[in-house]
C-alpha cells in the first residue's frame, strides 16, 4: 500500500510540473518560470531535509552535507544531473507537453541506466536488450506521434518530449553514480546522498533562478502555485522517498521496482482529472510497448549480471 500511494504521488507531478509550468490554460497561464519553480520547490525540500537532520541527532541520524572531498565532488555531479538537469529539462518539457504524454515517456529511465552501464559499471550489451530498447523506443514513437491531445501543437509536443526523454537519460546517469557510491566502503546511505544532491542541486539551481527573473518584478504565486510547490517539495520529493524506502524494507527491491510501472498510469488519470486531458488507445499502445520493452532490458541485464557474480 505504500508503494501504491507513492506510485500516485509520484504520478501527480505530472499534472502538478504542466500547471506550475504552463497554467490552467492559455487564460489562466503560470506565473513562474521553469527554473524558478524548480528552485523554490527544493528551498521547501531542502529545508525539511535540514529540520529532519538536526530533529533526528543523537538517533537514526544522517549527515546533512558530504563529509570529504570525494563525496563532495560525487555529490556536486549528482547534484548537476539528478537536481539541476532533471529539474530544468521536467519543468520547461512540461511548458510544452501534456502531462499524460510526458508521464508514459519516463518509464524509459531504467533501460538508459542499463545503457549507461555500460561505460559507467561495465555491465555488458546484448541482442536481447537491444531488441527491448528497440521496442521501448517504439512505444515512445507511439506517444507523441499519436498522442490524443491533439490541442497541443505536435511541434510543441516533439519538442517538450525530447526535453522528458533527456530528464530521464539525465536520471539514469544519477542512478548509476549513487551505484558507484553506494558501492564505497565508508556506510553511506541512500538517504544521505539523495540529501547531499539535493542540497548541491539546489545550490546549482540558484543562478537559474536568478537569471530568469533578474531585471524584473519578484513573481507572485497564486495559493494554488505555493501549494503545488509545497506538495512537489514535502511530499513529492522528501515524504515520498520515505515511503519508497520502507516499501523496499517490507517486500524487497526487485519487486518494489515494479511498482514505478504504476506512475504513468496515475500521471495519464492526473492529467485527465486535473487538467482535463484525454485518454487514447495511442497511449494504452505505447505504455505496453515501452513497459515491454524495459521489462526485457531489465530481465536481460539481471541475467547478465547474475551470469558475471557465478562467473
Amino acid at each position: 500500500m505504500l508503494l501504491v500511494l507513492v506510485a500516485v504521488i509520484w504520478g501527480s507531478t505530472w499534472a502538478a510540473g504542466r500547471f506550475l509550468s504552463y497554467g490552467l490554460n492559455e487564460d489562466n497561464p503560470a506565473t513562474l518560470s521553469p527554473g524558478t519553480s524548480a528552485w523554490l520547490r527544493y528551498t521547501f525540500a531542502v529545508s525539511v531535509f535540514l529540520a529532519w537532520s538536526i530533529a533526528s541527532r543523537g538517533g537514526r541520524s544522517f549527515r546533512f552535507l558530504p563529509p570529504d572531498r570525494k563525496s563532495w565532488i560525487f555529490s556536486i555531479w549528482l547534484g548537476f544531473l539528478g537536481t539541476m538537469a532533471y529539474q530544468l529539462l521536467f519543468m520547461h518539457g512540461m511548458s510544452w507537453t501534456a502531462a499524460g504524454d510526458a508521464s508514459l515517456i519516463i518509464p524509459m529511465n531504467p533501460v538508459f541506466t542499463v545503457l549507461l552501464a555500460v561505460p559507467m559499471l561495465g555491465q555488458k550489451i546484448s541482442a536481447r536488450m537491444s531488441i527491448g530498447l528497440v521496442v521501448g523506443i517504439c512505444g515512445v514513437a507511439v506517444v507523441v506521434g499519436w498522442s490524443p491531445n491533439s490541442g497541443i501543437p505536435i511541434e510543441h509536443r516533439i519538442l517538450g518530449d525530447l526535453m522528458i526523454l533527456f530528464a530521464a537519460l539525465s536520471w539514469a546517469a544519477t542512478s548509476n553514480l549513487t551505484k558507484i557510491m553506494l558501492s564505497w566502503e565508508r556506510g553511506y546511505s541512500s538517504l544521505e546522498i539523495v540529501v547531499w544532491y539535493s542540497v548541491t542541486g539546489w545550490v546549482l539551481l540558484s543562478p537559474w533562478m536568478i537569471v530568469e527573473n533578474w531585471g524584473s518584478a519578484l513573481p507572485e504565486p497564486s495559493s494554488a502555485e505555493w501549494l503545488t510547490i509545497a506538495y512537489l517539495g514535502i511530499v513529492s520529493t522528501v515524504l515520498s522517498y520515505v515511503l519508497f524506502a520502507k516499501g523496499i524494507e517490507a517486500i524487497g527491491p526487485t519487486a518494489a521496482s515494479s511498482y514505478v510501472f504504476l506512475v504513468p498510469v496515475f500521471g495519464v488519470l492526473g492529467g485527465w482529472l486535473l487538467l482535463g486531458e484525454e485518454i487514447g488507445a495511442s497511449m494504452i499502445l505505447g505504455f505496453i510497448l515501452i513497459v515491454a520493452g524495459v521489462t526485457e532490458v531489465q530481465r536481460e541485464s539481471e541475467r547478465l549480471s547474475a551470469g558475471s557474480r557465478h562467473i
